[in-house]
């Protein structure tokens, strides 16, 4: 028998669960023209999941005989997925609404992806691990192809859906090993099994289940999806995937190597090493070339996982607390700069990709021109931005475990980065003007992105605010 407590301990999901299922109802009987009610509505929704994380926390911290954790943790990472999916919402309609297809399915998809992305942060059994993620991979299949007449979107929803369901594959044969070698599904059963020492099934089955889970991240060698997918998706939808489940992807695996093969530290670390410093190279060299601007974000977010994953690589409380700040501040950049992106639009309104396209932007639009620099310097890392702490925190944590020469490697490609971020600055300030872009961008658009830009330069105001939220985060796994 369900008992109240647990019920309440998931009091965000259900929130959702119902926003969602009168929200669909609504635009299937109300139709494209309800839209706009449909999104506003949606943003309420998850402000009223977001308030409803402090039930869920004094509720926990295991519901439903440890399926679903509540801890400090889940609120915490489930705080930063709500705000992103918000954010994703609030700039998609005038996108949409140029593109011709603006429809009242496009914030309904992402509800439903925020419940299976609070259920992944919320896991405690390998079970419940699959429910939320594949709950939300659905969804994003779905939003990757969202505007069906454009050949490029129906190609990346039907790349993310193969490639989806070949990691997903994977990950639940690694399941599957887990299962068989230790007799459980829990995390904690797990992490008891391991506790006498790790035979080879469970390596295996460890193995796989974190090369399902470096997919979720577009962590290298499972990164191929990436560029293709957010260079294809609509715009609003890439904003999306580089933020919300990022987070529900690291913070999955940040609990999973935690709680459930805490162990097996020392063989999960070498993985996370490996994976580190691959996704830092191949994601900081792959992009130097581009010329798109939304692939080279999607090689950036596979070059910043990288640095995120330095802080798990430590295994110790501080290094957890330094990923989940790393996400915490990529998040803000990242949807800080798709709110840029989004303003590429030519005369007639058009979207516009090309980085050659920023060329004597400073001149034409000053004040985008700014952010846009704001939000470069502060992906390259450097000081005072935001952007320079989230690294530190990483580094430093990773220097306290005793890996000095993996945090060394990442200061040392950290310059590699920023030759990218500086050449798209170079181009906005120095090149010679191209077209100009349309005069002004949307006010929501220009809203998130102020705010973005204002938290990243006087974001040091927030250290101490972040530094106790994710300490305390980090403190629930241990």
């Amino acid at each position: 028998m369900i008992d109240h407590a647990s019920l309440l301990a998931v009091l965000p999901e259900l929130i959702l669960t119902a926003g969602g299922l009168a929200l669909m109802l609504v635009a299937a009987f109300g139709g494209d023209r309800m839209t706009q009610v449909v999104n506003w509505l949606s943003v309420l929704t998850l402000a009223m999941a977001g308030a409803a994380l402090a039930c869920s926390l004094a509720h926990g911290p295991d519901a439903f005989d440890g399926l679903v954790r509540a801890d400090a943790f889940s609120v915490y990472a489930k705080a930063l997925i709500y705000a992103a999916a918000a954010a994703a919402i609030l700039l998609a309609p005038p996108y949409f609404l140029a593109g011709g297809a603006l429809r009242a399915e496009y914030p309904v998809l992402i509800l439903f992806s925020s419940i299976g992305m609070g259920m992944m942060v919320s896991a405690g059994d390998l079970l419940t691990l699959y429910v939320g993620l594949e709950m939300q991979s659905l969804a994003a299949y779905v939003l990757a192809s969202f505007m069906r007449q454009d050949e490029r979107s129906s190609e990346a929803g039907l790349k993310y859906f193969v490639l989806g369901s070949l990691a997903s594959g994977i990950l639940l044969y690694g399941t599957a090993l887990l299962y068989g070698f230790t007799g459980t599904t829990s995390f904690d059963g797990i992490a008891v099994a391991m506790s006498d020492g790790v035979g080879k099934g469970e390596l295996f089955g460890m193995v796989f289940l974190l090369a399902g889970l470096a997919f979720k991240m577009s962590a290298v060698p499972f990164h191929m999806w990436t560029p293709d997918v957010y260079e294809g998706a609509p715009t609003p939808v890439t904003a999306f995937f580089g933020s919300a489940p990022k987070v529900a992807a690291m913070g999955l695996t940040v609990r999973v190597a935690i709680e459930a093969l805490g162990p097996a530290g020392l063989d999960w670390q070498q993985i996370v090493i490996f994976v580190a410093l691959a996704s830092i190279v191949f994601g900081a060299v792959a992009a130097i070339g581009q010329t798109n601007i939304k692939r080279l974000m999607a090689y950036s977010s596979i070059n910043n996982v990288g640095f995120a994953l330095i802080g798990l690589a430590a295994g110790t409380p501080a290094g957890a607390a330094a990923t989940m700040s790393y996400m915490a501040i990529y998040v803000v950049m990242t949807i800080g700069g798709f709110a840029c992106i989004l303003q590429m639009r030519d005369a007639d309104g058009n979207p516009v990709e090309s980085i050659a396209s920023l060329a004597g932007l400073s001149q034409s639009r000053k004040g985008l021109a700014a952010a846009f620099a704001i939000f470069m310097f502060s992906m390259a890392g450097i000081p005072p931005l935001f952007g320079f702490w989230a690294k530190f925190l990483v580094f430093d944590a990773a220097v306290a475990a005793n890996l000095t020469a993996l945090a060394a490697f990442g200061i040392a490609a950290s310059v590699i980065g920023a030759y990218y971020y500086l050449k798209i600055i170079k181009t906005i300030y120095f090149d010679e003007p191209a077209a100009a872009y349309e005069a002004k961008g949307g006010a929501v658009e220009n809203v998130i992105m102020a705010a973005c830009a204002a938290v990243i330069v006087f974001g040091y105001l927030l250290n101490p605010v972040l530094d106790r939220a994710s300490a305390a985060a980090a403190a629930s796994l241990f």
